[in-house]
């Protein structure tokens, strides 16, 4: 088998107890026989037209070709630069199997300005983009396509015959593509954006940039049985049961990538698993860690790691090497497949629907309600060495300067809580700004999520507001010294990054999250200051 687990300690036991009341439930086979009474009536209606992912491998086969006749063409046009316009799932798988596979592709789902020019100013003459909307109406995408569209024309290139799209049948973007004349690629409709990567949203972009797609399909497919049958050996049911029935539950889910050959696993499990649970107060929270973080010595209660090794053994029932974990091999394709599994059987043990997302529209609306209004920017409650302070009032009503909000905002934390630092930044520009993550996880000694923003609410977004009540929020901007326009758009990137930034804030604080809003206005020095009041 292409897929190895083995699990200890109180993983261990969930999988001992769990497991077998899932075979007698015909779990495994229900979700390949696309039953949408498994996660109960009120979930019925969606799930019935969420499972077209247990097909994807079998239904994505006759793309394969048309996608390497693309390929094909495109290369003898003089195109050797593929880039990738998308949110969520739409970006993050095919992120995670270029780099695999140690393909370039660019991806761009920002809304900063400096990263949205750097991205057209990458040899232009000599790239083709792939626009990836499953709704069609996304509003990141929407308007980087507009920006490289007009970018092409400026330079007497035809976009028609440098776009692609990847959309559902159907949607606003596809009745426009099609006649403006794009090449369209239809996704499945029954398919959701989080477990789309084996279909035209993984497989087109990555596909065109060079990975063997077809051996990405075989891998996911030869693990595809031991997912369909009601056995104790399934590794979707394995995993399923050890993420989300450990008693009492661990609900944060550090992953770590430790020797794995799979490059970025962790943020395409981190999207899947937080948004298909992190609903009803309830869900899982991963937390991607590298190999030094704090979290791994600090022995927390509510934290249940996952390692992804190079050869996690052929026991399932393991001591790990005296370590209480998850250790997971495989190739990358039937990685994707039982995660996907694993998720779904998560969503029936956790007791909520895995397919829908109902907490995600709320920060949209903010964000166009910010765009249409255009209100007066929310004053700095105070500035510190040029940062400027704002927050919910709890936290800055408790603050003086930034060490003290800072202490203020991990004062909120609850024993069973997390901070989520979300980076709203050129991190092409501010990579650095990364290393945060390690020196707050190691003072407040709680687990530490980080995103990068806007993408990271296609993402754990969802979790954030419809997930346990137990996080605090760290958001940090940037004063951009460019802007871009967006072609028949009222708002600018740099307009359009900072009410996604101010929605979201907004939408959870009225959630009753604490946050605290850091904008740096000379990042490279005021990175050093933050660093400096963490220490």
């Amino acid at each position: 088998m292409s897929f190895h687990i083995s699990v200890s300690g109180a993983a261990a036991e969930a999988v001992r107890t769990t497991v077998p009341t899932l075979v007698a439930d015909l779990v495994a086979s229900g979700i390949t026989a696309l039953d949408p009474a498994l996660w109960g009536p009120e979930a019925e209606a969606e799930a019935a037209k969420r499972l077209g992912w247990t097909e994807s491998v079998t239904d994505s086969r006759p793309l394969v070709a048309e996608i390497l006749a693309l390929r094909d063409s495109l290369r003898a046009g003089g195109v050797t630069r593929i880039a990738l316009t998308g949110m969520g799932g739409s970006s993050l798988a095919p992120e995670v199997i270029t780099r695999t596979a140690g393909v370039n592709l660019t991806v761009l789902d920002s809304t900063d300005p400096g990263q949205v020019l750097a991205a057209l100013g990458e040899n232009l003459a000599a790239t083709a983009l792939v626009v990836s909307s499953k709704s069609g109406s996304t509003v990141e995408t929407d308007s980087q396509r507009r920006v490289f569209e007009r970018a092409f024309r400026e330079a007497g290139i035809d976009p028609v015959e440098r776009i692609i799209i990847v959309t559902d049948p159907g949607s606003p973007l596809d009745a426009d593509a099609r006649s403006v004349g794009y090449r369209v690629f239809n996704a499945d409709p029954t398919v959701g954006g989080r477990f789309s990567v084996l279909t035209a949203f993984g497989l087109v972009p990555s596909g065109l940039a060079g990975v063997d797609i077809a051996e990405l399909l075989h891998e996911a497919e030869a693990v595809s049985i031991s997912l369909a049958v009601d056995t104790a050996e399934n590794p979707g049911l394995i995993l399923g049961a050890a993420i989300a029935a450990t008693t009492p539950r661990r609900d944060k889910l550090a992953i770590v990538e430790d020797g794995t050959h799979i490059v970025g696993f962790a943020d395409w499990a981190e999207q899947l698993i937080a948004e298909s649970t992190g609903k009803q107060g309830i869900g899982i929270l991963p937390v991607v860690l590298d190999l030094d973080a704090p979290e791994l010595t600090l022995d927390l209660p509510d934290l249940q790691v996952v390692r992804l090794v190079s050869d996690a053994g052929r026991d399932v029932f393991s001591d790990n090497g005296g370590h209480d974990e998850i250790r997971i091999s495989g190739t990358l394709g039937a990685q994707f497949l039982v995660w996907e599994y694993a998720t779904a059987v998560a969503g029936r043990l956790l007791g909520i629907n895995p397919f829908d997302q109902p907490d995600v529209e709320a920060a949209k609306n903010a964000t166009r309600g910010l765009l249409d209004a255009r209100p007066e920017p929310v004053p700095a409650a105070f500035i510190t060495d040029g940062i400027e302070i704002r927050g919910t009032a709890h936290v800055i009503g408790a603050a003086s300067d930034l060490p003290s909000a800072i202490d203020a905002l991990i004062e909120e934390l609850g024993t069973d809580g997390y901070i989520s630092v979300q980076a709203y930044v050129n991190r092409l520009e501010l990579p650095q700004l990364a290393e945060i993550r390690d020196l707050l996880a190691a003072l407040a000694k709680r687990p530490v999520t980080f995103g990068w923003g806007p993408r990271f609410l296609h993402s754990t977004g969802q979790l954030h507001k419809g997930g346990p009540a137990t996080g605090v929020f760290l958001q940090i901007l940037t004063t951009p010294d460019v802007d871009l326009d967006i072609p028949e758009r009222p708002f600018t990137f740099g307009e359009l990054i900072l009410a996604q930034a101010s929605g979201d804030a907004s939408v959870l604080a009225d959630h009753g999250r604490p946050v605290l809003t850091l904008t740096l206005t000379d990042p490279a020095m005021n990175i050093a200051t933050l660093f400096d009041a963490l220490r």
